[in-house]
């Protein structure tokens, strides 16, 4: 018997070729009617017999296109309307969205084939793409996803691309970005000035020859612009480096194939297949030693003194065509001064870009909002997402027990990353950057009103940090919507704990550099005990005072100064701190520690970090965020498995006592024991305090969570030593472990208030109000 079904498809199924696969698959089966998108995703109303439809939704279950993510699928019956074949019809764009925008997609295997076939009519065009690759969240205005909201409106099909549209049996059959040489973007070099030299594949060809020549090229790529050169040039890297303003931080490394990756780092199995997937990060690999391949070396001042090389393939057709080109690895960094938000037109390019690159190859594609590149790192052999952005974002994250109410969560100062709560869905937006200056606030504002605008949403609060003078949280208090303040370091752990669908009572130790305590002191070294209904703060590190606060970040003598003045007071041992370059300055910082001006509290185990790492004499002065303990990461030695002692001061909270760490410390330095086993001996300790701590708690789960589990050395031996002792670690994956997760912690734990609430039984621990 005859019967007629509307089935909504919810989820990521909107720019993966999804119409076709349904059109071709429906008449297949010999099933009639008609499908399309519409601002919930795909819209099915299809017509046949009842257990052939049964059938036909079985099989989009089971082979969907393997870029589409399925949410939801919803069945309703209605009255046979009598279709007499099936086809696609135009979308639906009214009523609230609810559908996914997918992440831009690296170029797949069939497209390369074709740009490099000499016989295809898109042989060696940059801006080839079908259903299961290209653009998607960069070039897209608004829902539904279909070419007239897209940035690719202003070009008009040719009748080759029409055709190719038009045909359900053809690979680019409602692919919204199609595009050839005759009808789509074009190519384009500009001198330093804008004027242009040349177009098309002469304007790739000579813009390959001024990067052989030691030249800076900005390359406007797929989510913004990138600075290239020539990653074995030493002298093109110091030009960079000094017109950048980017003294040491390492630069991440474009590589024309596996084949060169492998003979210049270690590359494990995980590392290949998240190398070569999809979204194309860039990899945290290992470097080897003692390249003398001349074609494939890369420079030392790309990662000095970096035992690490960020690692990425060429992901879209304009960046195989350069590397096919040029033959060997390029360095690939943000279009942008430090800490500046990337460039994403022409016009700007120019303007803030002129003093630092040489040319510019631009393209007429226009780039809606700008996507970075995302950075993982590979953790007992899963991914860890460092930096979430292109070929991530903006997938949503499901959590659980959603409340009706929609917010906003406006993340934290550094390393900014947005979020809407809409439903049962929290949508993760490209990282920001650093809310630091004029242009990256306003990129920060520009992101929540585009997030606001395609998702439409009008928040019931907005999810701000605790510290008053973040610009995030300024910029919630003067907008007239509601507030939810949350904690930094709650932040943190409630988003280990959504990630990793905790359930019931954990212990999460949570470290990192700075976040506001509910004391009005600095905080990063925190313990908690954490569920959805309840949490309690129930260790810290041992506060000592930061002279000058924020200048303590990036001078760790500042951090050592501090330590020393809290064990020895005036009695500090001079000679264990490096001002030999200003022995005034140290005088001055002793003073505001005797007179207590402009001196900070603080817990935090970031700057513990430091600290060490300057007694050891490894960093002074950071040159980029985290770079001191980097620096005493890379110095321990695997073999060392010994440790230094602590105490624990019982009290309300119990405080971890880090002095006799410290004096054992200097112990080791005065019989000269090796900086790598004291570096090791340091981390064994904090790995042994967690043991301790885990024991003593006694509940089953353990969160590692906060910046400083960014540190491999330190994450991976936890995770050892906790499994060991029959505990169950969880750390991050999805969402960064740094402050580029707080937006979805934010939003998780405002999720767990309003439900407790609701519900009259959240408890806020007053011995948290100190």
């Amino acid at each position: 018997m005859k019967q007629r079904f509307q089935i909504l498809i919810q989820g990521a199924v909107q720019g993966v070729g999804f119409r076709p696969f349904i059109f071709k698959l429906a008449n297949e089966l010999k099933l009639k009617g008609i499908v399309s998108n519409n601002i919930n995703g795909v819209i099915i109303d299809v017509e046949g017999e009842e257990q052939i439809i049964t059938q036909f939704v079985k099989r989009i279950e089971a082979q969907k296109p393997k870029h589409s993510i399925i949410n939801g699928l919803e069945i309703s019956l209605l009255k046979v309307n009598g279709y007499n074949d099936f086809k696609i019809i135009d979308s639906d764009s009214r009523g609230d969205p609810t559908t996914l925008i997918l992440p831009d997609i690296s170029v797949c295997d069939e497209c390369l084939a074709e740009m490099l076939d000499p016989n295809n009519r898109r042989y060696l065009y940059p801006f080839i793409n079908c259903t299961n690759c290209g653009p998607r969240f960069s070039i897209i205005e608004s829902l539904p996803y279909d070419r007239l909201n897209t940035s690719m409106n202003i070009f008009k099909m040719c009748d080759e691309c029409k055709e190719e549209y038009e045909n359900p049996l053809d690979r680019r059959f409602h692919a919204q970005p199609i595009a050839c040489p005759k009808c789509g973007p074009q190519v384009q070099l500009l001198n330093h000035y804008g004027k242009p030299i040349c177009e098309n594949e002469d304007a790739i060809s000579v813009a390959v020859q001024k990067i052989k020549d030691g030249k800076i090229i900005a390359l406007k790529g797929l989510g913004g612009f990138q600075l290239i050169v020539n990653a074995g040039d030493d002298n093109a890297i110091q030009k960079l480096r000094e017109r950048k303003h980017r003294d040491k931080k390492s630069f991440a490394v474009m590589f024309p194939s596996m084949e060169v990756i492998k003979h210049n780092c270690d590359v494990s199995d995980i590392e290949e297949q998240i190398l070569n997937s999809a979204e194309a990060p860039i990899v945290l690999l290992n470097k080897k030693s003692g390249i003398r391949n001349q074609a494939s070396r890369i420079s030392e001042f790309i990662a000095p003194e970096n035992p690490y090389l960020g690692v990425m393939l060429p992901y879209t057709p304009l960046h195989h065509l350069l590397m096919k080109e040029l033959g060997g690895p390029i360095i690939a960094t943000s279009g942008n001064i430090s800490e500046e938000p990337m460039c994403i037109d022409e016009i700007e390019a120019l303007e803030r870009l002129s003093g630092i690159a040489d040319y510019f190859l631009v393209h007429t594609r226009p780039i809606i909002r700008p996507v970075d590149d995302s950075v993982v790192r590979v953790v007992k052999e899963k991914e860890m997402i460092l930096r979430r952005a292109r070929g991530y974002a903006p997938l949503p994250i499901s959590i659980r027990n959603s409340t009706e109410e929609n917010f906003i969560s406006v993340g934290a100062h550094l390393k900014n990353v947005i979020a809407i709560k809409k439903g049962n869905e929290v949508f993760n937006s490209q990282h920001i950057g650093d809310l630091s200056n004029t242009e990256a606030e306003k990129y920060f504002e520009a992101t929540i009103s585009d997030f606001q605008k395609m998702y439409k949403v009008n928040p019931d609060f907005l999810v701000h940090d605790l510290h008053p003078d973040y610009s995030s949280t300024k910029y919630c208090l003067r907008n007239n919507i509601n507030t939810i303040e949350v904690q930094h370091h709650l932040a943190h752990i409630a988003a280990c704990y959504e990630e990793n669908k905790l359930n019931g009572k954990c212990f999460a130790v949570c470290w990192d550099g700075t976040g506001y305590g509910f004391d009005k002191t600095i905080w990063g070294g925190e313990f908690f005990t954490y569920d959805e209904s309840d949490y309690k703060h129930i260790a810290q590190f041992r506060q000592f005072r930061l002279p000058g606060g924020e200048a303590a970040v990036k001078d760790s003598r500042r951090s050592l100064t501090g330590i020393l003045y809290d064990i020895f007071k005036d009695d500090i041992p001079y000679p264990t701190l490096s001002f030999s370059d200003s022995q005034n300055e140290l005088i001055l910082i002793v003073k505001m520690l005797q007179k207590n001006i402009n001196c900070f509290t603080t817990s935090s185990m970031g700057r513990i970090f430091d600290a060490v790492s300057s007694l050891l004499n490894l960093c002074h002065k950071s040159f980029y965020e985290g770079q001191a303990a980097m620096m005493l990461e890379f110095a321990a030695d695997e073999t060392v498995n010994t440790y230094y002692n602590f105490s624990l001061i019982e009290g309300d909270k119990c405080i971890i006592d880090w002095q006799p760490m410290f004096e054992e410390i200097f112990n080791d330095l005065e019989k000269k024991i090796p900086v790598t086993e004291i570096s090791s001996k340091f981390h064994n300790t904090l790995i042994e305090l967690i043991i301790t701590l885990s024991k003593r708690i006694g509940l089953k789960d353990v969160i590692l969570t906060g910046g400083c589990f960014q540190n491999k050395f330190l994450l991976e031996r936890t995770i050892d030593k906790l499994i060991d002792n029959r505990f169950i670690p969880s750390w991050n994956k999805q969402i960064p472990p740094n402050d580029g997760g707080i937006s979805f912690g934010q939003a998780v734990f405002a999720n767990h208030l309003i439900n407790k609430e609701k519900k009259k039984d959240f408890v806020i621990n007053e011995s948290l109000k100190e």
